[in-house]
């Protein structure tokens, strides 16, 4: 079963240290809050606030007392204090449709809790501002494309502006856009230092696509009974002679819902069966084991003091380095959308395996009694197609390059791009298991077939059968996808 984990009106607290994917999701959604802002933090923020602007005024400080990217060389006197402003006016040039506000609350919470870890050297009223804002549901708008993966440079800059009064806000009704906050010539770089939309919506994309791959199991689960499939590839001594820890979930996870004993048997006269049910444990698992390595790599990210430059309170100095690229996010979220491109192939393979009167017993395409029935048939073709997106937002965005800002910014990861394709691949692979689950549950009617009642798999045919039509004559199928794939959410619980 798959934890759903906040319950709304929770608070999360956002120290700097402990955030997760899952609270940023649930920050974003709006099903909890933030807490008010842990005062240790918050001191530890103020701390580095000045020891920044000390040493902003007695030495060269990138960003600070000097230009930024090319202009790096160029100083900026102590008195200017027009200089952030114009930092921040110059980089709020982000382009493209606005993002949704969940994508934007993702990044306040995000930006929220690095700023807390106490490496920025930024004002702490910019922090509290930031979480009374997402405590109200405000956000400023942000527009979809302006980074490459080396800073959400843009985005951010949009932000700081309507922080500081001068640029939109999108507030709830009967709400007003938070009081501006005073920048100075410290804060720019300071703010706009960091992944954070980037970091925000790989946590919204981690937490659908593992929704989506808790519910993959029982839909296969359910395809697996509807042909009568062998249950011997989820035994348990098949699991442990190759023990890939992914692969030993998935298929315990399939002999919790199936009922299936550890030492199972092969239904009479079956030999094997087709990949789309044999080797579920050895095509889900990598998927499982993506979805973990991505979950480590942003906790790491969303609690990291990763600024350019970053202030040492300890050291009293500011080091200049390279934190804000954003190559392990990158290459861990293309490697996890490569990994669950490849299940939901598994599941268009099962949908083609429910057409086959071979493996249901029934005629071609789950068809009815009619002449020429043609059932699902338009399934496998809507499943391919939204299969052939999938796979195209599964290119690796990690294979892009840029130089940029005078040859200075010679390389770029492209998280940021990977982001966005891992969002629009959830869109994608719900409406592929969605067509496996109509075909699914149709086989089943159609055969008379129904879980044992004891089992956590009855729950999941419960689900669809109550919320599925179930005529069976030709007719437009678009409707019942998109009641299967409102189900899926509920099916990850099972």
């Amino acid at each position: 079963m798959l934890d759903n984990g906040r319950r709304a009106g929770t608070r999360i607290a956002l120290d700097g240290t402990g955030l997760r994917p899952a609270d940023i999701a649930a920050l974003a959604e709006r099903t909890a809050r933030p807490a008010p802002p842990d005062p240790k933090a918050l001191a530890r923020a103020g701390e580095s606030w000045d020891t920044a602007r000390r040493l902003a005024a007695t030495g060269r400080v990138y960003g600070r007392s000097t230009g930024v990217g090319a202009n790096r060389t160029q100083d900026v006197g102590a008195a200017d204090a027009a200089h952030g402003l114009r930092l921040l006016r110059s980089h709020a040039g982000a382009i493209g449709d606005p993002l949704p506000a969940r994508e934007v609350r993702a990044m306040l919470a995000v930006r929220a809790n690095q700023l807390l870890a106490g490496g920025a050297g930024l004002n702490p009223a910019v922090i509290t501002a930031l979480l009374a804002a997402l405590d109200s549901g405000a956000h400023p708008v942000v527009n979809e494309h302006g980074a490459v993966g080396t800073g959400d440079l843009a985005a951010l800059a949009q932000t700081g502006l309507a922080l500081a009064g001068e640029h939109p806000w999108h507030c709830a009704p009967g709400a007003g856009p938070p009081a501006p906050v005073a920048l100075d010539n410290n804060d720019a770089l300071a703010l706009i230092s960091s992944n954070a939309l980037t970091l925000g919506q790989s946590a919204l994309a981690l937490d659908e696509m593992r929704r989506l791959l808790a519910a993959a199991l029982p839909v296969a689960a359910l395809s697996l009974l509807a042909v009568g499939g062998s249950h011997e590839p989820f035994a348990e001594p098949v699991v442990l002679a190759r023990p890939h820890p992914g692969s030993a979930a998935a298929a315990a996870r399939m002999r919790t819902l199936s009922g299936i004993p550890v030492r199972p048997t092969a239904p009479l006269g079956r030999i094997q069966d087709p990949y789309g049910f044999r080797c579920i444990p050895q095509i889900h698992g990598p998927a499982l084991d993506a979805a973990d390595t991505l979950e480590a790599v942003l906790t790491v990210e969303v609690n990291a003091a990763a600024e350019n430059p970053l202030i040492s309170i300890e050291d009293q100095a500011a080091y200049h380095h390279g934190n804000f690229y954003a190559a392990h996010a990158a290459l861990a979220l293309d490697t996890f959308r490569l990994a669950v491109l490849q299940t939901a192939r598994l599941s268009t393979a099962r949908l083609a395996a429910l057409s086959e009167p071979d493996f249901t017993r029934l005629r071609p395409f789950l068809g009815d009694a009619a002449p020429a029935s043609s059932g699902v048939m338009i399934l496998e073709y809507a499943a391919g197609a939204a299969l052939g997106e999938m796979r195209a937002v599964s290119h690796p965005a990690s294979l892009g390059h840029a130089v940029l800002s005078r040859g200075v910014e010679e390389q770029a990861s492209f998280a940021s791009l990977g982001a966005r394709q891992t969002l629009r691949a959830c869109a994608y692979y719900r409406q592929v298991l969605a067509c496996e689950l109509v075909a699914a549950l149709r086989a089943l009617r159609m055969r008379s077939l129904e879980p044992e009642p004891a089992l956590p798999l009855a729950t999941a045919y419960a689900l669809a059968a109550d919320a599925l039509d179930p005529r069976m004559e030709d007719r437009p199928l678009t409707d019942d996808v998109a009641v299967a794939a409102g189900l899926l959410d509920a099916l990850a619980q099972v």
